[in-house]
């Protein structure tokens, strides 16, 4: 039996809510993850440049919407946002399935299925990281982050395990309605928590323009959180590249099977499951600013096992390099956005999560194209190769700015705006 210090915030009824709400949302996301790209490769027989744009339709949200959307989930109860999103991704997902029984699938429809859903997870995501403070406190935001990273890990295990025999046996449509019915499982779960924040002041004339400006000029005017920025967008877009085309590389080139391709991503669930728990002890002994940057520095390289890799043995050690990858990137995830958190004062988290969302993403439907147009150029081993070499080099932002040697926070946590 764990000891009550062990379970700390789960012990906690409304946090204990958000986190099962959250692996249940989570383990949706971990099917589509694998599911909609098969649908896409197996079913409807897509190319390398198809399941590029596919890949940049997912995440595409982020540009249309990632400015407004924080302006416009700090005018509204987090909560509220978190559940409508919920309802109507999984909706959404729905009509992927039904499509195809009804012999009307095509990439087409994909695509909007894709770009859809991406636009309704930007609200989501902006909403769960602007929530959170609230919930929990600042106090215990490490705590909080480490802990629903390590339960994201873990739906990174089973999810793939789960949607890879499914894929093989139903095929990936059907697979869908697994994803679908975990995110409205979710928003049921996120209505009944009790702890409701004070829905936010309006002012007497809103204006989106000069709300998203402030939450701009927030950001830029903090060099940590400029370097984080940007090193996330390096870092995302070049994860994208290699993304693009790994499951291409392990379907068509390595010739793994569905079944294969959700061990090895379970592989790099347990990666980040090890990355989750270490990463608050990780975080106090080698300190805030220096985990976030020798993370990638330390563990992106071993992405390059998986071009080398060849049919048999040398895949399992190329997943080995995978789980590493994700060990490094929750660490990083966990100790940046707790600094971010703690660093935003309560009525501009929206913007400034949908600020840093915006920057850090907003590569990531480039690197969706340029994957796929590398692959269809080049093949998919040497797109992964770029892809490793962008995600070495994301350090470097953070090296350069005053994260080098931020080993805690800032005395002042909850700063208000300049300018």
């Amino acid at each position: 039996m764990p000891t009550p210090s062990r379970l700390g915030l789960l012990r906690d009824p409304d946090f204990g809510r958000l986190f099962a709400a959250t692996a249940l949302g989570q383990l949706g996301d971990r099917v589509l993850f694998l599911a909609l790209p098969l649908v896409a490769i197996v079913a409807l027989h897509a190319g390398n440049l198809q399941v590029g744009l596919l890949t940049a339709m997912t995440t595409a949200g982020s540009l249309l919407v990632g400015l407004p959307a924080g302006a416009w989930v700090d005018r509204m109860r987090k909560r509220s946002v978190m559940i409508s999103t919920d309802a109507a991704r999984s909706l959404v997902l729905l009509t992927v399935p039904v499509a195809w029984w009804a012999g009307s699938l095509t990439i087409w429809w994909l695509y909007a299925v894709a770009l859809v859903h991406g636009v309704l997870t930007v609200f989501f995501d902006v909403a769960y990281v602007s929530y959170l403070p609230h919930l929990v406190g600042r106090v215990s935001l490490v705590e909080a982050n480490a802990k629903l990273s390590a339960m994201r890990s873990v739906t990174s295990i089973s999810g793939p395990s789960i949607a890879g025999p499914m894929v093989g046996l139903l095929g990936a449509p059907a697979t869908l309605l697994v994803s679908a019915a975990g995110m409205a499982m979710s928003g049921l779960l996120a209505s009944t928590i009790g702890r409701r924040e004070q829905k936010p002041e309006s002012s007497e004339r809103p204006h989106l323009g000069r709300e998203i400006k402030e939450g701009l000029a927030y950001v830029l005017q903090r060099p940590a959180l400029r370097a984080m920025m940007l090193g996330d967008s390096m870092f995302n877009l070049s994860l994208v590249v290699y993304q693009t085309m790994l499951l291409v590389h392990l379907e068509r080139e390595l010739g793994i099977g569905s079944f294969g391709v959700g061990l090895v991503l379970s592989g790099m669930g347990c990666g980040a499951l090890l990355g989750a728990l270490s990463a608050t002890r990780a975080t106090k002994r080698v300190g805030y600013g220096p985990v976030i940057w020798l993370a990638p520095l330390v563990t992106c390289p071993g992405t390059v096992l998986m071009p080398l890799a060849r049919p048999g043995w040398s895949v399992c050690v190329a997943a080995i390099g995978l789980a590493t990858l994700s060990l490094g990137g929750v660490v990083r995830v966990v100790a940046q956005s707790s600094l971010q958190q703690a660093l935003t004062p309560d009525r501009l988290l929206g913007r400034v999560s949908a600020t840093a969302r915006f920057v850090s993403w907003g590569g990531i439907p480039l690197g969706g194209v340029l994957g796929g147009a590398s692959g269809s150029v080049f093949g998919a081993a040497p797109t992964l190769w770029m892809g490793a070499a962008g995600m070495t080099l994301s350090a470097l932002p953070n090296v350069l700015s005053p994260l080098r040697t931020m080993r805690t926070l800032p005395a002042e946590s909850t700063p208000e705006p300049v300018g």
